[in-house]
């Protein structure tokens, strides 16, 4: 199961494309984007986001 990025919540800080092990997130328009195919579900993502805008799907 993917993680998914919230939009309304995402300032595009950056911090969870950095703490990405399998490079799935992307920068996307507004929001920051999670590849479902390339997310192996670690949760390091939503760990690391400070508005908490990612979340298991």
């Amino acid at each position: 199961m993917a993680h998914k990025i919230d939009s309304a919540k995402c300032v595009a800080c950056g911090c969870c494309k950095d703490a990405c092990p399998a490079e799935a997130i992307a920068e996307g328009s507004p929001a920051y984007t999670i590849d479902p195919a390339k997310c192996v579900d670690c949760g390091a993502c939503a760990a690391t986001c400070p508005n908490e805008a990612i979340a298991p799907e």
